[in-house]
């Protein structure tokens, strides 16, 4: 028998595959019962409702988000290289067989207006994903206001890319980033030998 965390993360993993395959209305408790292979009783001792497992499955892919912009930023050297590493994460992300757009987008368009729970969690994710472009704005020497900016870029190829069914999204995103990267932080002119 699986431990309360083994259960608990064997659980939340089928309810994200099923979410995000399916959406979270479609997907009722026995489906989740059956792909995770944990009785319904022991789901529901491990989540006292089907809003707690999907804010349960919002946080594990915040998770997955996270280690994927760290990922691709990993060979990165410069903040504008980090920056744009996110629109080469969305791309490889965009090309994956079972992509269909940004889960969180998703599950607040099923439930932010009758959830408020599902809201805040979709909403925290937002949050520090715009603070995470903040930081690399500032350490960029840009001004603040490119943040903003940058994240509707990038939140709005994901649902460009989920909707035409395409990822040449990630490629549009990345060439308005490098253009608002030079407009905000234009190069420094090459130094005069001799002089």
């Amino acid at each position: 028998m699986m431990d309360e965390n083994a259960a608990r993360e064997a659980v939340v993993r089928a309810a994200d595959e099923l979410f995000y395959a399916r959406g979270v209305q479609a997907v009722g408790m026995d489906a989740v019962r059956t792909a995770a292979g944990v009785s319904l009783k022991r789901i529901y001792s491990l989540f006292a409702s089907k809003d707690e497992l999907i804010v349960a499955v919002l946080h594990h892919r915040t998770g997955v988000w996270d280690s994927g912009l760290a990922s691709a930023s990993e060979r990165a050297t410069t903040a504008r290289e980090r920056i744009l590493a996110i629109f080469d994460f969305l791309d490889a992300w965009f090309r994956e067989p079972d992509f269909r757009g940004c889960a969180f987008i998703n599950t607040h368009g099923e439930l932010g207006a009758s959830s408020t729970a599902v809201a805040d969690a979709v909403r925290e994710q937002k949050r520090t994903f715009q603070q995470y472009v903040a930081q690399l704005v500032a350490d960029a020497g840009a001004p603040p206001a490119l943040a903003p900016q940058l994240a509707i870029l990038a939140e709005g190829a994901q649902t460009t890319a989920a909707i035409a069914g395409t990822p040449d999204a990630a490629h549009h995103a990345r060439a308005a980033a490098e253009t608002l990267l030079d407009a905000a932080v234009p190069a420094r002119p090459a130094a005069v030998v001799g002089s």
